[in-house]
């Protein structure tokens, strides 16, 4: 808990999963926290989403209620499949080697609403305060002030963007128009109750919640359970046939299975980080953590100009590293037929019931990439930041009148 001479009053705009995360974070660390979000209110939509281990520990260390551990679905086998239905990889008590591997951290899948709710309750359990329907207009960085559409201004002493892929507060930090790229991929995105699969082997794998994916030619599909077992979450990632400036729509059915057609039997906003290894969710939830833990060890305000370009350094390579093993990932599962998926298939086929070694196509399993990208630990990795950076926290008798700072990744 900071001091009062470094208590800061915090503007966070926007109230997805990062901006509430990172209202957590900051208010554990002893900070006034105000959010606005753009948003009427938190309405109940979306799908699933994959909290893996790296993530997890942070719900547990933020001490969310028991009700979003009861909605999580907590699944048992982790397969990959060849689009066609052949077995490609397979692992038995993927739910016990998890947590074994990561400290009893979970791999869970959860409704987005889900986690979205436990957080905002337990933001405002922490005295965090959330003013909705107040879009950006502009920031006064001299004063450290939003100005929104409805005419409302919040000043504080630091400004913290979680306002998305198309940040208006991003924007005004650049001075310009900072559009988002385009990766050429677009997800379909099916949610089902139990009670629709009448497919007794289907419904048995959704109420014995189970991860699988499907690597196709130029395509991918993964399902996996919901809330205990109770619901069934479908995405299938195809080539993105929308038309320009547009991110999300509703599907067409029939189109959809023409894109899969000959595939094993078996819409969201768009993602900040491609989802093929399911670190966008998770990665804001680290961002979150890594700057509020950061900011719990001020003692000065003089400081915050050092804590946050120790916080850039700290996010910058990781979410980098991240987003060039979610591309690889995508090569390895959207493969054409041919000399090269063929290979891919050996290399799978070869580790088929084995203990897996050395570099691996499915990077969920693969014992190169999963204990970097799942053994992550924010808490740790601020305490050994704090530690070997005591310049940053360095006592000094100058302080600034005010300061306005933007973070977004």
């Amino acid at each position: 808990m900071v001091p009062s001479e470094a208590r800061l009053n915090i503007i966070i705009v926007g109230a997805g999963l990062s901006g509430i995360a990172t209202a957590i974070s900051a208010a554990l660390s002893g900070h006034s926290v105000t959010v606005i979000e753009q948003a009427k209110e938190l309405a109940e939509v979306g799908a699933g989403l994959q909290i893996t281990p790296n993530a997890s520990l942070l719900l547990k260390y933020w001490n969310l209620p028991q009700s979003l551990w009861d909605a999580a679905a907590e699944p048992t086998k982790l397969t990959v499949h060849k689009y066609s239905g052949e077995l490609l990889a397979h692992e038995e008590n993927f739910d016990k080697n998890i947590r074994a591997k990561y400290n009893n951290a979970p791999f869970v899948d959860l409704h987005r609403v889900d986690l979205q709710q436990a957080l905002f309750a337990r933001a405002q359990e922490l005295g965090c305060t959330f003013h909705m329907s107040q879009k950006v207009d502009q920031i006064d960085f001299e004063t450290t002030s939003v100005h929104t559409l409805a005419r409302e201004v919040y000043t504080g002493d630091l400004i913290i963007a979680a306002d998305g892929l198309w940040s208006r507060c991003r924007e005004a930090f650049v001075g310009k128009k900072d559009e988002p790229l385009p990766t050429g991929d677009l997800a379909y995105r099916i949610v089902l109750s139990a009670e629709q699969i009448s497919d007794p082997e289907l419904r048995a794998m959704v109420e014995k919640p189970e991860v699988h994916f499907w690597a196709g030619p130029g395509a991918h599909a993964v399902a996996y359970s919901l809330r205990g077992g109770k619901m069934f979450n479908i995405v299938l990632l195809v080539p993105d046939n929308l038309p320009p400036g547009v991110s999300r729509q509703a599907g067409s059915a029939e189109e959809m299975r023409e894109l899969f057609v000959g595939w094993d039997p078996i819409g969201d906003a768009c993602h900040p980080m491609l989802p093929y290894l399911a670190q966008g969710a998770n990665s804001s939830l680290e961002d979150g953590a890594v700057l509020g833990l950061l900011l719990g060890h001020m003692t000065n305000r003089a400081q915050l100009p050092r804590i946050l370009r120790l916080y850039e350094s700290m996010r910058k390579s990781r979410g980098e590293s991240i987003v060039k093993e979610t591309f690889k990932q995508r090569n390895d599962f959207h493969m054409k037929n041919g000399p090269e998926q063929e290979r891919r298939d050996e290399v799978f086929l070869s580790q088929l019931g084995k203990e897996i070694k050395g570099a691996f196509p499915s990077r969920w399993t693969c014992p190169e990439v999963q204990p970097w990208l799942y053994g992550y630990d924010a808490i740790k990795e601020v305490e050994t930041a704090v530690w070997k950076n005591p310049d940053v926290f360095a006592s000094t008798s100058s302080r600034p009148k005010s300061i306005a700072k933007v973070a977004e990744y």
